[in-house]
């Protein structure tokens, strides 16, 4: 590939010392929004997903020897899932179901070293792949509303509480539309900032526990199996979790390629790509080990690169030592807390909206002709039964099998057994996307 001649600073090169904390700074502020947002959605302590953001960062680097400029924050991807294994086993049953998802990633990054990746690709075309995307978003659209009209958890509706989530929204759309240069890649944050001083101003906003709270404190970290209902089987929280690892393996995938081409440098070549998804894979078996989200490459960080063309892995290696700093701020974790629910809510329509438009994006991009009979009964069945609920359930706090782990195991076995495997897309058009 050919090298960015615009370029800041390359991949090894070490910023001053006096542009050094700023340029760092800078790319955490991007990461920030959707990396605090995805534990605040799923329960768990914010401080914990930056402390493990940072940990899993530095991981990652050292697997890919530091010449690959990525940064790992929490994955959207495994909302649904996690919510779901909390509500069944508890936090600790979450956990579990994380670290098992990690360690798919590792399996997968073992026989990309031994086989490359073209086995992954076929296993998961566009026709699978891309459904199963608009599964994750528009199966978290009722936690969306209901954390908007104030009614997730139970409560009753609110139509103040709807207008800020509906304010809120607005501004991310146009700050999204408006806003030029780096602030392109921080809309979220932004919106979020929007409707929380809204929220002030209509008095949503109790600052108590943000005065209460140390300016230094431990995080809330949760060890593995802690926290585990009694009765449950962690096999059922495996299943529940680990399947849509196989899902955002290969949106990684993409996400290597694209970096690839914002830097100039074939990423799947060297370092290679085993030692990227093994990197993220022992990073989200370390954040579920510690009480944190599953991670992933995010898509903000490519942006952040291509906008400052600023390439170095010192920068991302002097950001994820800053996240793991804030971490231990108190008052940054109970200023979090404090962020109205209607708020998030916003956010979350916006988000899992764009996750849901981003399948739709893959089926486009891989050219899945959905005139095809085998194709539309692949789609229809993992729409149906994603979004629609279904799930396995053997015995009593047994193994369950979630609707989003159901609908993409239905997808990858009708793909296999169904005639035709050749119409199911370009399954090389997954490697020149990034979703989620």
């Amino acid at each position: 590939m050919t090298a960015p001649r615009d370029r800041v600073l390359d991949v090894h090169d070490r910023p001053p010392p006096a542009t050094f904390f700023l340029l760092s700074l800078q790319h955490l502020f991007a990461m920030f929004g959707a990396n605090v947002l995805v534990p605040i959605l799923t329960g768990l302590d914010p401080s914990v997903a930056l402390v493990t953001s940072g940990l899993g960062t530095l991981i990652y680097l050292a697997f890919t020897k530091w010449r690959l400029p990525a940064y790992l924050g929490s994955s959207f991807a495994f909302i649904g899932p996690v919510v779901a294994a909390t509500q069944i086993g508890g936090t600790g049953g979450a956990l579990v179901g994380a670290c098992a998802a990690g360690a798919v990633y590792v399996a997968v990054a073992l026989l990309i070293r031994a086989f490359g990746v073209r086995w992954l690709l076929a296993i998961l075309p566009p026709i699978v792949v891309g459904p199963v995307i608009v599964v994750i978003g528009l199966g978290l659209a009722s936690v969306a509303v209901g954390m908007a009209q104030n009614t997730a958890g139970g409560g009753e509706y609110s139509l103040p509480h709807f207008l800020l989530a509906l304010a809120t929204l607005g501004s991310i759309f146009l700050y999204s539309i408006v806003l030029r240069g780096f602030f392109t890649v921080v809309p979220i944050l932004l919106g979020i900032l929007t409707g929380y001083a809204l929220g002030v101003v209509f008095g949503m906003v109790d600052f108590g526990p943000v005065a209460a709270a140390p300016f230094l404190r431990m995080p809330d970290f949760h060890l593995l199996f802690s926290g585990m209902k009694e009765g449950v089987s962690a096999w059922a929280m495996i299943l529940l979790v680990a399947p849509v690892a196989l899902v955002t393996i290969a949106e990684h995938i993409g996400g290597q390629i694209v970096l690839s081409r914002v830097v100039g440098r074939n990423f799947i070549a060297d370092p290679g790509l085993h030692r990227s998804v093994f990197g993220d894979g022992v990073a989200t078996m370390v954040a579920g080990a510690l009480g944190g989200p599953p991670a992933t490459t995010y898509g903000e960080n490519i942006g952040v690169l291509a906008v400052t063309r600023v390439f170095s892995v010192w920068v991302i290696g002097g950001a994820a030592t800053l996240a793991i700093i804030l971490g231990f701020v108190g008052k940054l974790s109970a200023f979090l807390s404090s962020i109205p629910t209607a708020v998030m809510g916003g956010v979350s329509i916006a988000l899992f909206g764009v996750i849901a438009s981003s399948g739709i994006r893959t089926l486009i991009e891989g050219k899945v002709d959905l005139g095809d009979k085998r194709n539309l009964l692949i789609s229809s069945t993992i729409l149906v039964i994603g979004i629609g609920g279904a799930s396995l359930k053997f015995g009593d706090g047994g193994f369950v099998v979630s609707s989003m782990a159901l609908s993409a195991l239905m997808g990858v076995v009708l793909n296999a057994v169904l005639p035709g495997r050749g119409t199911g897309g370009d399954a090389e058009a997954i490697l020149s996307s990034d979703h989620i």
